[in-house]
């Protein structure tokens, strides 16, 4: 590598391609399950994200910040997903009764149904791209592995508290 400094503890050549292999696993599978939502249900990954994030609240409405803490996004990426799934029907935003200041944000009975129709085919999807290639056992292990790297990330404003538990449905 030209201009390589030698101090820098460079990946050899199977960590380098096991890289770039996880890399391109990552985006192809993410690509082929967005594709397939599209086709089958109309919705988009980021609709089916909110979706699934709601329906598993109680009461399936939660305040827009706890929607941006487990989704990893932005408030205003949200704001702009929010309207684009409230000109659906998908969603509706409210103000929050408890303190009269913040909104919330819930699912609708279009919503409600959206999510119930799309997730069947979602998971025969990712089963297909993800799962029956690697086994259930490779796939605990991915989930383990993940859940070994998010927790030895640093706690700073990049990373939500919490994440996503095992179990969740957001396939």
């Amino acid at each position: 590598m030209a201009g390589a400094r030698d101090d820098v503890p460079w990946l050899d050549a199977e960590e380098q391609a096991a890289w770039r292999a996880y890399m391109e696993m990552r985006d192809e599978v993410t690509l082929r399950l967005e594709r397939d939502l599209q086709a089958r249900s109309g919705l988009s990954g980021a609709d089916y994200q909110v979706l699934v994030h709601l329906s598993e609240s109680p009461g399936d409405a939660v305040r827009p910040v706890e929607v941006c803490t487990a989704l990893r996004w932005e408030q205003s990426r949200l704001s702009h997903q929010l309207t684009r799934m409230e000109r659906r029907g998908l969603v509706e935003r409210r103000a929050c009764e408890e303190d009269g200041r913040g909104s919330i944000v819930a699912l609708t009975d279009e919503g409600r149904a959206a999510i119930e129709e799309a997730a069947p085919g979602h998971v025969v999807a990712l089963r297909a791209l993800l799962v029956d290639v690697i086994g259930r056992d490779g796939m605990l292990q991915l989930g383990a592995i993940a859940r070994r790297v998010l927790d030895a990330l640093p706690d700073d404003d990049l990373r939500p508290r919490g994440g996503r538990r095992a179990g969740d449905r957001s396939g």
